[in-house]
């Protein structure tokens, strides 16, 4: 029997605080620059030689821990989810869970009908690779009145009108609850494949650590390789 397809973003547990103005969250492109030398430019703004000054600003939310339950699950690692498309393709017509902070249903830059980070999922659904979809943001989305999982009605409001009817009748939008992990370990049973992925741009590298932890425990394919910032320099 097919099982549900989970797709985890780093961004869901790298996350950033109230009130931090240079924080990806805002909005942020993903090019080279911002996957490593604005966040140097972040850590030397904030007087450090290394990424741990980031930590304040930037924490490591929990919940990621949960991810080495799904062990011997197959598994899939990505940069970025512009790779997801592949993933669906081996797995189509499934269900989606997407642990992110952001839905990546629309795409608000280039074209639209290519597939992207941001709107992966609403392709998936209009071209019947995704049966149904839920994005799951993550709990500290409650206490940060900018992010898109901070007020769900608002957030759905403004899907009314970028997405048909069809495709939006199969889209929820949900936050994590409370719990050791966030909850999240309550939906890790019935996951026939889970897409692992950095995203870069909106996590830091503080905390690339953790991701490679969670990649090693999941084992898997590696669609496309992520960063090793970590033991990058701060001040170069």
């Amino acid at each position: 029997m097919a099982g549900t397809l989970l797709s985890v973003d780093w961004d869901a547990f790298s996350g950033t605080r109230e009130l931090v103005f240079d924080a990806p969250i805002w909005g942020t492109r993903d090019r080279e620059y911002d996957r490593l030398d604005a966040w140097r430019d972040r850590a030397v703004k904030r007087g450090g030689r290394d990424w741990s000054v980031l930590e304040d600003d930037f924490p490591l939310y929990p919940g990621w821990e949960a991810l080495r339950g799904l062990a011997g699950v197959p598994a899939f690692v990505a940069l970025s989810h512009a790779e997801a498309w592949a993933w669906l393709q081996r797995f189509p017509g499934r269900d989606v869970l997407n642990v992110d902070s952001h839905h990546d249903l629309v795409s608000f830059s280039g074209d639209g009908t290519r597939v992207r980070p941001g709107n992966w999922a609403g392709l998936g659904l209009r071209g019947g690779l995704i049966g149904r979809y839920t994005c799951l943001y993550p709990a500290w989305h409650a206490g940060l009145p900018v992010a898109e999982g901070f007020d769900l009605d608002r957030t759905q409001a403004e899907l009314a009108d970028l997405l048909p009817g069809d495709v939006l009748a199969r889209v929820t939008l949900a936050r994590s609850g409370e719990g050791s992990w966030g909850g999240l370990e309550a939906i890790l049973g019935g996951v026939e494949a889970v897409l692992l992925v950095q995203s870069p741009a909106w996590t830091s590298p503080a905390h690339d650590g953790a991701f490679f932890e969670v990649a090693g425990a999941l084992g898997g394919e590696v669609l496309s390789s992520p960063l090793r910032r970590s033991s990058a320099t701060v001040v170069w």
